[in-house]
């Protein structure tokens, strides 16, 4: 039953959650990220370069859980971004951490708080998985994240502000991330 997952949910922000660097090594608190605007996805390359020095972190969670879309073990990952998708010689210039889950019952708890946080994405609501025999988890909730892509925009203050669909264009979050680095304290 998806409300008895709430154990995540009662944190209050993103601060008490950590995830291991996708290169090894000791799991990294999201709390020493405080202060930072964050855009919790996949990839994005683009929006860490010029935003980064004013305060955004780009978080980067491979997941494997639609379409088996990121079938490569942890260690293979950066190549395959590098030498395949996208190729060309791609470098993710963010944190990208070990692959997880995001959805059902084995879900990294950040995720859960995040869907429990932010039940739908803000430009679709009603977004669902598509095809069902994509569905590969369980408990299947109305909060999962419906496919690859989908994006968490989390304040300074470390609470989760928006969900996007898969279907919003990450370019198009830059107004939402402008104002919230807006809100910085200088130094931050």
């Amino acid at each position: 039953m998806c409300a008895a997952r709430l154990s995540a949910a009662v944190q209050s922000t993103v601060y008490a959650f950590s995830a291991r660097p996708l290169t090894g090594g000791e799991p990294v608190s999201l709390g020493s990220l405080r202060g930072k605007v964050l855009l919790i996805e996949n990839v994005m390359n683009d929006l860490q370069k010029r935003l980064g020095p004013r305060g955004l972190v780009v978080l980067g969670f491979p997941c494997n859980q639609f379409g088996h879309q990121e079938n490569a073990k942890n260690e293979e990952i950066l190549n395959s971004l590098k030498y395949i998708r996208p190729g060309g010689g791609f470098e993710p210039n963010f944190t990208l951490f070990e692959k997880c889950e995001v959805n059902g019952e084995k879900a990294h708890p950040l995720f859960t708080f995040l869907r429990e946080s932010l039940p739908a994405p803000s430009d679709d609501p009603t977004a669902l998985m598509t095809d069902p025999k994509y569905i590969i988890w369980s408990p299947v909730c109305r909060n999962d994240i419906a496919w690859n892509f989908e994006k968490f925009l989390v304040g300074p203050d470390g609470v989760p502000v928006r969900r996007y669909s898969r279907r919003f264009r990450t370019i198009d979050i830059e107004p939402d991330i402008e104002a919230l680095l807006s809100q910085q304290p200088r130094g931050s």
